[in-house]
């Protein structure tokens, strides 16, 4: 019997962008159902991007910090003979997105003390350079597979 092919929530894009990424980076930094707030917030933080990397086009960075964020490989429990292996499988699109746009999330959120759109704006434009707390997070996810490497041939 075939598999049931599983139907994803289509995201309207944005209505200043028109971007449907940004929609759902939207949907993840929204907090208790409040989705103007996460838009403010968002669209502040593409304000302060502009001003401070000079682009007029501040999805062209947002775009790059996904790209940057997002690992190609990560591990995955195995349990095989009464022990659990990391096993390195690759990463596919959809979920490279959504672990770079958790990470970035969350990288924000860790540093207390100032306003969420600053620091929002600080870990999008570190992201795009290559540099910050979701680089570092996607690096280490990298070093976990390469790890463990000798249990690829687990992966089926």
């Amino acid at each position: 019997m075939r598999r049931k092919i599983n139907n994803r929530n289509i995201v309207k894009p944005d209505f200043i962008y028109n971007s449907q990424k940004l929609e759902k980076f939207i949907n993840y930094v929204m907090w208790s159902g409040k989705k103007e707030t996460s838009r403010k917030i968002i669209y502040k933080a593409f304000d302060i991007i502009k001003e401070k990397t000079g682009n007029p086009n501040p999805l062209e960075i947002f775009d790059l910090a996904m790209k940057n964020a997002g690992p190609l490989t990560e591990v995955r429990s195995k349990r095989i003979g009464g022990a659990n292996y990391q096993v390195p499988r690759e990463v596919r699109p959809e979920r490279r997105l959504a672990l770079a746009m958790r990470w970035i999330r969350d990288a924000a959120r860790k540093n207390k003390g100032r306003p969420m759109h600053l620091k929002l704006a600080d870990e999008l434009i570190a992201a795009s350079k290559n540099e910050g707390s979701a680089i570092k997070k996607k690096e280490d996810t990298h070093k976990m597979a390469e790890a463990n490497k000798a249990f690829a041939h687990f992966a089926w």
